[in-house]
């Protein structure tokens, strides 16, 4: 098996501009982590219970369940986190506050703190994953070797992230300041890689490249960029395309026992006009991923759609391409 190229990192948080296939990408670097025996956790965010449709288990409630097992005894966990559970929680550990829980639902104070300090949301969240990381030095009874966090899109990924600046009006001392100090020790450190899921098309790559430079401006530690629902040519050299004539058209038609006609000959020509011009934009959006200097890694678009079967056939593709 190859090696891989994040052999320190811990927590992986996958990101990418909306449609490209984040938390597809997500799940199956989660199952190639897992392999070889390995206990990795899968974590979302954003309420979407995406995780379960793509797993095909009912929607996940606030707690750790085990969604796939891997070659070699591994096993992927999945934890679809609550915003209102994790600061319930969040009180439970520093303030004792746990049996407050239905009073404060009851009184809607988890809206009423989450929207005059919208920076506390991430801090749970993203705080969520740190926890889940510091568990290996703890020793903890239920310890990842990898957890997998699929983060919020690439517009809003560097602000979820860097939650220090976002608690800064709110909380300038005391346990809030602590956590978001302590969580950001942990997502500029070398035991993070925030990965970056684009397509071949203009404003993908070019949302890939702007969350890159903010994210190394914020001097959080960028990944690899997925490239992801990759199509191979038609042809080995699309200039064969590009070359055709109606006359050429026609002849190869005949020469299949189909009877050319103008519409058709027509027809052929544009799809041709329109491939080898798809072809030219994926070989300057390439241009500009390589630019970016980070490891690459390519998924194909896959026919038949994307079920668990698919997904164990996306991470064999990361584990050979040195992701997972």
């Amino acid at each position: 098996m190859p090696s891989s190229d994040w052999p320190n990192v811990v927590l992986h948080v996958v990101s990418g501009k909306g449609g490209t296939g984040k938390t597809t990408v997500a799940a199956a670097l989660a199952l190639g982590l897992a392999r070889g025996g390995r206990s990795v956790m899968l974590m979302e965010v954003e309420g979407r219970q995406g995780l379960a449709q793509l797993f095909d288990t009912p929607p996940m409630p606030y707690e750790e369940r085990r969604l796939a097992s891997t070659p070699g005894g591994g096993e992927v966990w999945g934890l679809a986190v609550d915003p209102e559970e994790a600061l319930l929680e969040y009180l439970e550990m520093f303030y004792n506050l746990r049996r407050a829980g239905g009073v404060l639902r009851r009184m809607g104070a988890v809206d009423f703190v989450t929207t005059i300090a919208p920076g506390l949301r991430d801090v749970l969240l993203t705080g969520k994953a740190v926890e889940l990381v510091r568990r290996r030095d703890k020793h903890h009874a239920r310890a990842y070797d990898a957890i997998v966090l699929d983060a919020p899109p690439t517009g809003r990924i560097t602000r979820f992230l860097n939650v220090n600046t976002e608690i800064a009006g709110v909380a300038k001392v005391g346990p809030i300041r602590n956590q978001a100090d302590g969580v950001m020790a942990v997502l500029r450190s070398d035991k993070t890689a925030v990965h970056l899921v684009t397509l071949l098309e203009e404003m993908p790559v070019q949302e890939t490249t702007d969350g890159v430079a903010e994210l190394e401006d914020a001097a959080l530690p960028v990944g690899g960029i997925v490239v992801n629902m990759t199509r191979p040519p038609l042809l080995p050299d699309v200039a064969d395309l590009a070359a055709l004539t109606p006359s050429r058209v026609s002849a190869t038609l005949t020469q299949a026992g189909i009877t050319p006609n103008a519409p058709l000959i027509q027809a052929l020509l544009a799809d041709g006009e329109d491939h080898v011009a798809r072809v030219e934009l994926e070989r300057v959006e390439r241009a500009r991923i390589a630019a970016l200097g980070r490891p690459v890694y390519e998924l194909p678009a896959l026919s038949g759609g994307i079920d668990l079967a698919a997904l164990y056939e996306l991470s064999d593709m990361l584990t050979e391409q040195g992701m997972a």
